[in-house]
């Protein structure tokens, strides 16, 4: 089965509104792997990792975040990592 990765940032309004338990909650659904975190700086990045089908819809669904979030930025860039499991992990 071919799994793609992608690295993902949130800017804007992203922390203090569940923005890392959205991510987390959307993954598991859809069988992702990778990880999310918040960053010093305020952004949340993340990486995810699945089937191009899986993946895409990820993208999809987290783009705006969850009601409380307000995006005013989101990237994506190609990445080369595979992981066993989703995690959140500390702020870095």
């Amino acid at each position: 089965m071919q799994t793609i990765a992608r690295h993902l940032e949130f800017h804007g309004r992203v922390q203090g509104v569940g923005f890392r338990h959205f991510i987390m909650h959307t993954a598991l659904d859809l069988r992702i792997t990778g990880w999310v975190r918040n960053r010093a700086d305020g952004r949340v990045e993340a990486v995810v990792c699945g089937t191009p089908d899986a993946v895409h819809t990820m993208l999809e669904r987290v783009r705006h975040g969850p009601a409380y979030a307000a995006v005013t930025k989101f990237e994506v860039t190609d990445v080369h990592e595979t992981f066993e499991r989703f995690e959140m992990r500390p702020t870095e």
